[in-house]
């Protein structure tokens, strides 16, 4: 559950990176829940093609986080969020920004 909702989270960040075609697929698979089986028959092809666009889209959005971070940074902001001292919570995004 815990990778769902990691790539969810990280599709929603970096889909404009992706083809439409490899966007649709992931959606399918990650947002509707949807067995590559099921894809597959949607889309006319192997389930094993739906299995390497899947895993190839993965790749994708892990290469796109190893170097723009962008998941990282939004968590760490999220957290600041729930700070209740304003001292506290300036403190936090300045680490963030300076990439600490």
């Amino acid at each position: 559950m815990e990778k769902f909702v990691y790539y969810n989270e990280l599709f929603l960040i970096y889909k404009n990176f992706l083809t439409d075609s490899n966007k649709e697929i992931f959606d399918l698979y990650y947002g509707d829940n949807l067995s590559m089986q099921e894809i597959a028959d949607i889309k006319n092809v192997t389930r094993s093609r739906i299995g390497a666009i899947i895993k190839q889209v993965e790749k994708k959005l892990d290469n796109l986080e190893d170097n723009c971070h962008l998941y990282e940074i939004n968590t760490k902001l999220k957290s600041v969020l729930e700070l209740n001292d304003i001292k506290e919570m300036k403190k936090e995004i300045e680490i963030i920004l300076k990439g600490e």
